[in-house]
């Protein structure tokens, strides 16, 4: 712990909000996977927002996030356009 009052982690030490980040990566890659197959208008937006929460929460070195965001923006259109072309309901 410096004067400041930061603590200094080893670099082989996970922080919890790296191990939180990653949790909610893979929540919202299952919600996405689900609002494809269900309504995608209830599900797909709120796995985006908690993808980009995870990415606000990640560390340096972690993919994960940027996967789960990246993930729902095209799950997000193949949704949209799945509903629409089968005439399923949107909401």
């Amino acid at each position: 712990m410096n004067a400041e009052g930061e603590v200094f982690h080893e670099s082989g030490e996970k922080r919890t909000s790296e191990t939180v980040a990653g949790f909610l990566s893979s929540i919202a890659i299952f919600m996405s996977l689900v609002g494809l197959a269900w309504h995608p208008l209830r599900l797909i937006p709120l796995s985006i927002f908690l993808a980009l929460l995870s990415t606000a929460l990640r560390g340096r070195d972690q993919t994960l996030p940027l996967i789960a965001v990246c993930f729902g923006a095209l799950a997000f259109v193949a949704g949209m356009a799945v509903a629409v072309a089968t005439s399923n309901p949107i909401w």
